[in-house]
């Protein structure tokens, strides 16, 4: 057997509840699942994925307020009087290449 050692980390536990259910279904054990993450840590020299901020997304309409969208509405008129505007292909890059839709 080879010679193994204890890690101890505390981590929220709906997170970690969340996780093990998915782990669970994968057939993978927590510790097989550290080991995993170890191993690809010492493949990769360093973290396994890129750490970054994630940008902001679109705020859905349906989850903002009417004073939030009359606030919006706003700004897009002041910015059409004042000559900022996007064609729709603008648009449609910006939204593309910034947030992938």
């Amino acid at each position: 057997m080879a010679n193994t050692t204890a890690v101890y980390a505390r981590i929220d536990t709906e997170l970690k509840e969340n996780a093990e259910s998915i782990l669970a279904k994968l057939g993978i054990t927590p510790s097989g699942a550290i080991q995993m993450l170890y191993s690809q840590i010492v493949l990769h020299d360093g973290m396994p994925f890129e750490l970054r901020l994630p940008e902001k997304k679109p705020t859905a309409i349906g989850g903002m307020t009417e004073e939030e969208i009359s606030a919006e509405i706003q700004k897009g008129f002041d910015s059409f009087k004042d000559g900022k505007g996007y064609t729709p292909e603008e648009v449609h890059k910006i939204l593309h290449d910034r947030y992938g839709i």
